[in-house]
């Protein structure tokens, strides 16, 4: 093939000169600038030069033309007819033409300038420029629990949040300042993101922050968002910021050494959420007080140094620590949760407590009397029971493994279960000595629904995760609303305890007695929060949701000895001597008081009950 000889081909001049200034001015407005200051002051020395060759400047010297020449081009001031002859004047104002159109184009191109700046401001694409921030990334309109309480975990001090998500900012912002009280001294940054591109996160200084805390409820998104920032804070030479997210599903774990070298923190919410439903079947109010001690408004877990207290058993601390509970110790990296009562404090031990203020707890001096515990016997057994469970999803066999052990029978009543999750279900009531009936009926009957609830004492709705979350949520509060109805045109006695998985949904239902919400972004968020600001209580939030070791529970008193007035001093020591830590009560309108000062005394009704950690 004979080689095509591209020298026989030219462009024009005129061709040249447009392709060459096309290139200048699709590099932006300051090379737009540049070129017309160059091409207006070549043409006011032109103009100026033009008059001299030809005599127009009369006496003028040549030093005077020039100078002329420019300041009109900068005035953009026309001359007079007596400035001059008249090829002077004649050039002259093409110089000054040619400068107000110079300053037009210069105003017109500062202005777009301006906008545009102002338009990538509002879009939140700019640096952020912070230090020991916390990121968040993904934001939820509606979902606000996450960052009321990390604002609440600040305690007052001054701080600020940078949340990251593929919104514009100043929509983020109005939501933010219409639904939270945010602190004069603290600050919400928000910035316009993909999360899951490492590229788009870097505006929000990841390698100067505190922690990361990843919002998404979608796990596919959570899992993309975490490997974009260990992707970023390693391009970064970072590899020391946690990482904290919450997965559904337990199997996308990520693998122990990788979230070890990444300080990546995950859990799994839909086991979390499965497991307290569970712990709270038969304890009416036991979900209010999971969100109670979870959440930063009263008291909540601190690990603190108390050297005041080394040497003292762990009984001597329950009964001489005020405005704290202690509930622990954590020794040589390891969480010892509701220990021996004869265990010491030792000199590089920390004291797990529950208080309101990481330094409130304070040690009493010993009382000069002993403290006479009364008996806190059960005077009742544990009745056997039932519960109706309704709908279903991949939490099901988590709650049949974690139902309370008196629970002796279970009604399922849902559509579409498969043969192998049947199988799955069975084995496990096999194993737990379960009765288990299954009733595929439908639901929107309400035959079919005062049936069931005729059977019931414990009812169980769960959320359908394979349907949009907002018609879930829609679905199960009309189930809660026929339920209620039914309960009371019937007289029935049973709880309800609900699945949601939106919290905005729960404020549209959540006046009623007897019904526990259980709200999966809710519940992770508070999770998330604890995390952020307790890391190395980790240990402790697994232990308190896990089917082994101590448990938060309630105690009711109308199946025990406990019956009058006593100390708090008092009902600590019984509660312990049972193997319990008591953090609080609970009156018979789910009116919870955790932390109460030693010395206070508290008069016992047999519809109370104590909120305790313990195994039992």
């Amino acid at each position: 093939m004979k080689k095509r000889n591209n020298k026989q081909y030219s462009f024009s001049l005129r061709k040249q000169l447009q392709y060459w200034f096309d290139n200048r001015i699709s590099k932006g407005s300051l090379s737009f600038i540049r070129v017309a200051i160059a091409l207006s002051i070549f043409l006011a020395i032109l103009m100026a030069a033009l008059s001299i060759l030809f005599g127009f400047q009369g006496d003028r010297n040549p030093k005077s033309v020039f100078w002329n020449s420019i300041a009109t081009l900068i005035n953009g001031q026309f001359p007079f007819f007596e400035d001059g002859s008249f090829g002077y004047v004649l050039l002259m104002a093409i110089t000054a033409v040619t400068g107000v159109l110079f300053t037009s184009v210069l105003i017109g191109i500062i202005t777009s300038s301006l906008e545009q700046k102002i338009m990538r401001l509002n879009q939140g694409n700019s640096l952020v420029l912070e230090k020991n921030h916390i990121v968040v990334l993904g934001f939820y309109p509606g979902e606000y629990t996450l960052l009321k309480q990390l604002i609440l975990a600040s305690a007052g001090k001054p701080g600020s949040i940078v949340v990251a998500e593929n919104l514009e900012r100043e929509q983020m912002e109005q939501y933010i300042r219409e639904n939270l009280d945010i602190p004069k001294n603290f600050r919400i940054i928000c910035r316009t993101a993909d999360i899951t591109d490492p590229a788009s996160i870097e505006k929000c200084s990841l390698e100067t922050c505190k922690t990361v805390i990843i919002n998404p409820t979608d796990d596919m998104k959570t899992i993309k968002a975490i490997l974009a920032v260990s992707a970023l804070l390693e391009k970064k030479g970072v590899p020391d910021v946690s990482v904290n997210a919450i997965l559904s599903k337990s199997e996308y774990q990520f693998p122990y050494a990788i979230a070890e070298a990444n300080h990546i923190l995950t859990l799994p919410i839909t086991d979390i959420i499965a497991k307290i439903i569970a712990h709270s079947l038969t304890q009416t109010g036991l979900a209010d007080s999971f969100r109670e001690v979870l959440r930063f408004e009263g008291s909540e877990f601190y690990l603190v140094d108390f050297p005041e207290g080394i040497g003292l058993s762990f009984q001597e601390l329950v009964m001489r620590v005020n405005h704290g509970v202690p509930v622990g110790f954590y020794r040589d990296g390891k969480v010892f949760l509701n220990p021996s009562p004869e265990l010491q404090l030792q000199e590089n031990d920390k004291l797990i407590v529950f208080s309101e203020e990481r330094d409130s707890a304070k040690l009493e001096a010993p009382t000069s009397q002993p403290v006479a515990a009364p008996e806190a016997q059960m005077i009742a057994p544990h009745n056997s029971t039932n519960a109706v469970i309704i709908g279903h999803n991949e939490m099901l066999p988590i709650i049949f493994k974690d139902l309370p052990e008196n629970v002796a029978q279970v009604y399922l009543a849902a559509q579409n279960i498969t043969e192998e999750e049947q199988a799955e279900l069975q084995q496990i009531a096999g194993e737990r000595n379960l009765r288990l009936d299954y009733y595929p009926m439908d639901l929107q009957s309400k035959t079919n629904l005062v049936e069931l609830a005729g059977m019931a004492k414990h009812i169980v709705i769960l959320n359908n995760h394979e349907m949009e979350p907002e018609k879930a949520d829609t679905e199960v509060i009309f189930l809660l609303l026929n339920l209620r109805e039914i309960r009371k045109r019937n007289g029935f006695k049973f709880n309800i305890t609900v699945e949601m998985q939106k919290e905005h949904n729960q404020k549209l239902v959540s006046l009623g007695d007897h019904t526990d919400f259980l709200v999966n972004s809710s519940m992770a968020s508070l999770m998330l929060a604890q995390l952020a600001e307790n890391p190395e209580l980790v240990d402790v939030f697994q232990e308190l949701l896990s089917n082994e070791g101590n448990k938060l529970y309630l105690k009711k008193l109308k199946k025990m000895t406990l019956k009058g007035t006593y100390t708090v001093r008092e009902l600590r020591l019984s509660m312990l001597r049972e193997g319990c830590i008591l953090l609080g009560d609970m009156d018979s309108e789910k009116h919870s008081t955790f932390n109460r000062p030693l010395d206070d005394s508290i008069t016992l009704t047999p519809e109370d009950k104590l909120i305790v950690i313990g195994e039992k």
